[in-house]
């Protein structure tokens, strides 16, 4: 039987493809330019966390779509999307 955490929280960021930077695997986009919950600006997205869900234009991704780190997120080939298209990361800590 698995063990379930006493307590988990949701923490979203929200932000455009737009504000990404390079192209193809290389394609990063930095905390930065992210809004938190509470529409201020991001510093670093959770060091410690048990999942993370991405959603591009309000759709939910595998799980191989990107990875992260505290001071990005990397999603090869979002250059060749539209600029304007929405992102939320959501991570799931405890």
């Amino acid at each position: 039987m698995a063990i379930i955490k006493p307590f988990l929280a949701g923490r979203k960021f929200s932000s455009t493809i737009g504000a990404g930077t390079g192209t193809g695997a290389a394609f990063t986009i930095a905390v930065t330019a992210f809004t938190n919950d509470t529409g201020a600006a991001a510093t670093s997205f959770p060091a410690s966390f048990t999942y993370y869900d991405l959603y591009i234009n309000g759709v939910l991704q595998m799980g191989d779509t990107s990875t992260v780190t505290t001071t990005t997120i990397t999603i090869p080939g979002g250059d060749a999307l539209d600029p304007a298209t929405p992102l939320v990361v959501e991570f799931i800590v405890n």
